[in-house]
């Protein structure tokens, strides 16, 4: 059957992945002849699609998974999707609300069941999707962190940390998201620069005609002002000491305090207290003794303490407060202001910072073996820079918010007796067990008992997710948590180190007294040409899956990986995904070259003998490069070096070197040879490209189902013959400045050329039959002068002559060259401003910055040939 002259992804992804999928090879067990490899998969929420971030990750996830699997390994990739309270909730409501039904006029219980059909309808989408990208998890070790073994080991890990003093419930200032109607912890708030106003406001002091002027950029917070502070040690303000001042439009009467806390510098040096509604207000209210009023409610409206605009939007009682003051003469002045101001990671709403009842985990004891473990090396960061930002979260964080106020989730184990009481037990049986040997009485029912309304924060629950996967808490001493664990590497986003990646060591730790993985790769953000995150909002993120449609999920997964060095931001370009797609059909281009050679039994083939022994040492070399970049979590340095290997070394140079002329056979040694350098090269390449490089495996012979790609040996390094190498880059230069001057001379590709040798030490020992067949030379001669009416350049210490002919305008030859060389020198200058440019090198994707520095080799020596052809003219004028 004839190739296709061009390759097509559409006929071959989906055949190959349900090959696979069919032969059981994603399929994970553990192996004791075997070293275990193991990836879990970061659990994407339960209500997403497939995004750009998505693709990188999850690619790179593919790429160690597959590597290891050819190693021999026993490689699982564990697969699974997070329940995501807050967003399935909001997913839930909004699916609630187009049937007409509102959350609060049903029961927990249905709200609950209506969430289960959500999932069940919804739930699995990106999961089937990274198929399409070629994802080879363990599909029949899927997790959902709502499965019912994995909810009860969430509730015994909550009561175990409990009944250690780890976990209490108090009065906090916490943050509150009033779009999510619920607590979000510290590390959940996003902070943003913001345009606003700093609004300057009058207060009267009690009893007297004098004002005192305010700064705030929150006025409708004043109708919880319980106090006005003032620096010790502002003179402007020592005779306010002991007064009372009254907050404007409600006057209420409050006290003038003093405290060093207050900053004389920022605007008047008066500060308004209102201890429920600010994190350090809230800090100074409980060190004087002050009254805390709330005056909003949970979604963010004014409440009854408010006294005014009860009902009202914060932000629309901000307008009407600044209207009323101005009309009654207590606004001084409003200034632009820019504030750094929280919101929620969750839903974008503003937070409110709110004094509140919750569950907390205390976490200065928990994170010290996380810290001194990441310290230590025992867990290595990729890149080693996130490590002190690791450390500067660990060493300053603070008691950890676990409670939401929703419906869907790990409903916290604690019960309430009507004392007040608390209970906390992993079941209701077994806390009216506790509350009846608590309490003496035999005579209580489950109805004395009501439990905690709320649920656990999602990041509680994914933090047991390596160990919970494995049904480590289920069963310690199972086999696949002895053989899996700890896993070997982490793939995941800087903007999860803490919400996630801290908690899971945090954990490991704490539950198998071990880290629950050895490296943590964290890849950088994929941004659009703007350096604008990709987002949906935005309107600037494509969808994955029609790229994969027109790129094929190879040309897809090499695109990404083309410029995604570890922990830099990725810059997005379509072009990265047309290299791709290029790359993948050179690669088929190369077999079907390969394929249709004809061979001449008879024929011996020594005459490619040097091609092949320096192909064999490139490619041996190319291995060891490849070795170290994966080391050193360069992923994307593999693919380049590979691509180079392909695209450079075997098609355009060894392919050549060795191709029959046209419609000529070739012998079956070198045909065998060119085919085992591609299998190799395939399987080096088969875990960025797995679905070109599983066709190429079977179009290369026939082979049975299970003789496929994915579990073929993983190509070891052999001998590098150093002398070859340099002897064929020498080869390949001189070759390359013949091709130019062919070029820039205008000669016809079919005219053949002499080639003259001047050689420092009498010798020049190039090889010959490559540079005759390579650069169309037909005859090459030693000699000991420059002679006359040639071009020339240099290689190393040898000086090679072209002879130009006789009838050659020179003038208008001069004239030319002149305008290529001056051209050619602006280039250059332009070239080096970009390569001299700091920002541009740090921040421009890898593979653009080697194309400039290629680009730079290349003017420089395309300058360096016209010198020399002026040189050659101006001499024989």
């Amino acid at each position: 059957m004839p190739l296709s002259t061009k390759y097509n992804p559409r006929e071959v992804e989906d055949k190959w992945y349900q090959h696979w999928m069919d032969m059981g090879f994603f399929r994970s067990k553990p192996n004791k002849e075997k070293e275990p490899y193991t990836i879990v998969i970061p659990p994407p929420n339960v209500t997403g699609v497939l995004h750009m971030g998505h693709m990188l990750n999850n690619t790179i996830q593919d790429v160690l998974t597959r590597k290891a699997r050819m190693e021999g390994k026993e490689a699982l990739w564990v697969p699974g999707t997070d329940h995501a309270s807050i967003a399935t909730e909001a997913k839930v409501v909004a699916m609630l609300k187009e049937k007409g039904i509102k959350k609060r006029d049903i029961t927990r219980e249905e709200f609950v069941n209506y969430a289960w059909e959500w999932r069940k309808k919804y739930g699995g989408i990106i999961l089937e999707q990274l198929k399409k990208l070629g994802a080879s998890c363990d599909w029949d070790r899927t997790t959902f962190t709502m499965d019912d073994d994995y909810y009860k080991v969430v509730i015994n890990v909550f009561v175990d940390l409990y009944n250690k003093g780890h976990i209490y419930k108090g009065t906090r200032m916490i943050n509150w998201d009033p779009v999510g109607l619920t607590a979000i912890a510290d590390d959940e708030v996003i902070h943003k620069e913001v345009n606003s106003h700093l609004y300057y406001i009058k207060y009267k002091i009690d009893g007297e005609e004098e004002f005192l002027t305010v700064a705030t950029t929150r006025p409708e917070t004043i109708l919880g002002d319980t106090a006005i502070c003032i620096n010790p040690n502002d003179e402007r303000h020592h005779h306010l000491k002991g007064k009372r001042a009254l907050v404007p439009l409600i006057n209420r009467s409050i006290p003038v305090i003093e405290d060093v806390y207050v900053s004389m510098e920022f605007g008047t040096g008066c500060l308004k207290i209102t201890p429920a509604h600010d994190a350090n207000d809230y800090e100074l209210g409980k060190k004087h003794k002050l009254e805390s009023i709330d005056i909003l409610n949970e979604d963010g409206s004014l409440g009854e303490n408010a006294t005014l605009y009860i009902g009202e939007d914060r932000f629309a009682a901000r307008k009407m407060i600044v209207k009323d003051l101005q009309e009654v003469g207590q606004i001084v002045k409003i200034e632009d202001y820019v504030n750094n101001i929280g919101f929620s990671e969750r839903t974008d709403s503003i937070i409110e910072p709110r004094l509140s009842e919750q569950w907390f985990v205390s976490m200065k004891e928990l994170t010290k073996p996380a810290l001194e473990n990441v310290l230590n090396n025992t867990i290595k960061f990729h890149p080693s820079k996130f490590k002190n930002m690791y450390r500067h979260w660990m060493e300053n964080v603070r008691d950890w918010c676990i409670s939401r106020q929703l419906w869907w989730g790990h409903r916290i184990p604690a019960y309430y007796l009507k004392d007040g009481s608390i209970i906390v037990a992993e079941t209701p049986e077994k806390a009216l067990q506790l509350a009846k040997e608590k309490t003496g009485n035999n005579s209580l029912t489950p109805d004395d008992l009501k439990q905690d309304e709320d649920v656990l924060d999602t990041w509680f629950s994914s933090g047991l997710w390596p160990i919970n996967v494995f049904k480590g808490l289920i069963d310690p001493d199972n086999e696949d948590i002895n053989y899996y664990y700890p896993t070997n590497d982490l793939i995941t986003a800087p903007e999860i180190l803490f919400f996630w990646v801290a908690r899971m060591i945090l954990f490991g730790y704490e539950y198998r007294g071990q880290y629950p993985f050895k490296n943590v790769y964290l890849t950088g953000i994929v941004r659009d040409e703007k350096r604008r995150k990709m987002s949906k909002s935005l309107g600037n993120s494509p969808d994955p899956l029609e790229l994969i449609k027109k790129y094929g999920a190879d040309g897809m997964r090499t695109g990404m990986l083309f410029s995604s060095p570890a922990g830099n931001d990725l810059l997005f370009d379509v072009k990265l995904l047309e290299q791709g797609r290029n790359f993948a059909n050179k690669i088929w281009n190369a077999f079907r070259l390969i394929k249709g050679w004809n061979v001449d039994e008879s024929a011996n083939g020594d005459e490619n003998q040097v091609a092949i022994d320096w192909f064999d040492s490139r490619l041996n070399q190319a291995i060891l490069e490849l070795e170290d970049h994966y080391s050193k979590f360069r992923i994307s340095d593999s693919l380049l070096t590979l691509y180079k290997l392909f695209w450079d070394d075997y098609a355009s140079w060894f392919l050549e070197w060795i191709k029959p002329a046209y419609q000529h056979p070739i012998d079956k040694k070198t045909k065998d040879a060119s085919l085992v350098f591609l299998e190799k090269l395939i399987k080096l390449l088969h875990p960025f490209m797995p679905f070109i490089t599983e066709e190429i495996w079977h179009g290369i012979k026939e082979r049975d189902g299970k003789d496929c790609i994915i579990v073929a040996e993983y190509p070891k390094t052999g001998k590098v013959n150093k002398e070859i190498l340099n002897q064929t880059t020498i080869t390949f230069d001189i070759i390359s400045k013949i091709r130019y001057i062919r070029s820039s001379r205008n000669i016809s590709p079919k005219e053949e050329l002499m080639l003259l040798v001047k050689s420092s030490n009498g010798k020049y020992g190039h090889n010959i039959s490559a540079i005759k067949k390579l650069a169309r030379v037909s005859y090459v001669e030693y000699v000991s002068e420059k002679p006359e009416g040639v071009t020339s350049f240099v290689v190393k210490s040898n000086e090679f002559y072209i002879p130009l002919d006789t009838g050659l305008d020179k003038k208008h030859e001069r004239e030319k060259l002149s305008r290529e060389l001056e051209y050619t020198l602006g280039f250059l200058k332009v070239i080096n401003k970009k390569l001299t440019n700091e920002k541009f090198v740090n921040n421009a994707p890898a593979q653009v910055v080697e194309t400039e520095k290629k680009k730079k080799a290349d003017a420089e020596s395309k300058i360096k040939i016209l010198k020399e052809s002026l040189n050659t003219i101006d001499g024989s004028t």
